[in-house]
């Protein structure tokens, strides 16, 4: 499992987190087969397992293929693909604190329970997910978010505005605060230095280095709890997110002579496995 602190290493890429996240990178447009497999041989990846990939998540309805054979995501994908790209906003959902809480009386399946992750819910008890109530809206939001993402409408959402105090503080020590702010400065610090090595590098070169770092980054700032100031300081959260911001712009220039050259206008830089990583696997 993901660690917040363990973002420094480069993963390596599969067929999987190249096809959705390439695909993610033209807001719903689609692209050649041809560009998915030269980006594959990048990461030493074969064509036929790109090709193989393709076909399954096509299969699985996570991809569509339109009349040219060229693939885009599926509308499931780009619900969750969403919430991945978020991470440049997200701050701008939250609102002051008053000590309650998001409740979620379910028992999840698989894909239910990726969406309670991807919004910040932790388990409390059993059947009993809990997170602050500190997004605009209140519970009435979270609830249509997490539906979007895959929840059941039979989940119970509901807002929760007092806690018995022991109950109070076993749910503030739900998310390991320590290991949040650990993730944050060691993230940050790992931009800053990858944004100037980025600038040296050959194109392709470039693009495989973007693709790990950033991917990392982007999941970890995807998947963070968004918790309230009582809870861990927001300022060094919002530092990663302007470095993410400005790694990401370097990411894009990385991509884009590689995304024009296949007729796909690079809109916005790859999650660079960040959206495998969210989704289920196949």
């Amino acid at each position: 499992m993901y660690q917040y602190g363990n973002i420094l290493g480069m993963d390596r890429p599969t067929p999987k987190s190249l096809v959705l996240d390439i695909l993610s990178s033209v807001r719903g447009q689609s692209v050649p087969i041809a560009a998915l497999v030269e980006a594959s041989a990048l990461f030493g990846l074969a064509e036929n397992s790109l090709r193989v990939t393709a076909t399954r998540l096509l299969a699985a309805g996570r991809i569509e293929r339109d009349g040219r054979g060229r693939y885009r995501l599926s509308a499931p994908s780009l619900a969750v693909d969403e919430q991945v790209r978020a991470w440049r906003t997200r701050e701008s959902r939250l609102r002051p604190w008053k000590r309650g809480w998001v409740g979620v009386y379910h028992r999840p399946s698989a894909r239910e329970a990726q969406a309670l992750s991807l919004l910040g819910f932790a388990s409390f008890r059993p059947g009993l997910f809990l997170r602050p109530d500190n997004w605009k809206g209140g519970a009435m939001r979270v609830r249509a978010d997490l539906l979007r993402l895959g929840l059941s409408d039979e989940a119970l959402v509901h807002g929760i505005a007092e806690l018995a105090p022991g109950d109070q503080a076993d749910a503030s020590a739900l998310w390991d605060t320590a290991a949040l702010l650990a993730g944050y400065a060691a993230a940050r610090e790992a931009l800053r230095a990858g944004e100037r090595t980025l600038a040296h590098l050959p194109e392709a070169e470039a693009m495989v280095e973007s693709f790990g770092l950033g991917g990392r980054v982007i999941r970890l700032l995807a998947l963070d709890p968004l918790l309230p100031e009582e809870l861990v300081p927001a300022a060094p959260r919002r530092a990663l997110t302007r470095a993410l911001r400005s790694y990401d712009e370097a990411g894009r220039r990385a991509w884009a002579g590689f995304m024009a050259r296949h007729g796909a206008p690079h809109l916005r830089a790859p999650n660079h496995g960040a959206n495998e990583r969210a989704l289920l696997p196949v």
